[in-house]
């Protein structure tokens, strides 16, 4: 199953890392709708044009370490939206699940740059308004997790 991007410039210069992340987004709303191994979707994904492009070993960090870690990363989100999890769009849903796994483990990766990330991620393949939630959501959570980070930028 692959998703569409409805929002994305075809034309725009995507980054091995960004493509990685297109490509975890898939798998992870793969996941979600139809609670498939993570392997069988892993081996599905590396097949999809493209994938070539894409930085592998970011892309088997996000999207194993993000199943992997769902429930604790529920744990981190619930307390942050507005609604269930249960009733978050299944694109939210994966672009805050990447998000609160870079956050979390990829702290090289600074918070802004997590953040824009799942934003784009949301533009392209969300519902009109989803990215405005996710950046919301991110924003709070990065609050807690890189407190140390954000006061250093300031």
């Amino acid at each position: 199953m692959t998703i569409k991007t409805q929002h994305a410039n075809p034309s725009k210069s995507r980054s091995p890392r960004h493509r990685a992340r297109e490509f975890a987004l898939q798998g992870l709303y793969q996941w979600l709708l139809n609670n498939e191994d993570a392997g069988s979707i892993d081996a599905h994904i590396r097949e999809a044009h493209g994938f070539d492009k894409a930085d592998r070993e970011h892309f088997d960090s996000l999207l194993h370490g993000a199943i992997r870690q769902s429930i604790q990363l529920r744990e981190e989100i619930a307390p942050l939206i507005d609604r269930t999890i249960a009733e978050l769009s299944p694109i939210e849903h994966a672009a805050l699940l990447i998000g609160a796994f870079e956050l979390q483990n990829h702290i090289e990766i600074p918070y802004r740059v997590v953040i824009n990330e799942a934003v784009e991620l949301t533009k392209s393949f969300g519902g009109q308004d989803g990215h405005k939630y996710v950046n919301g959501v991110l924003d709070k959570l990065a609050a807690r997790l890189r407190a140390t980070e954000i006061s250093a930028s300031k």
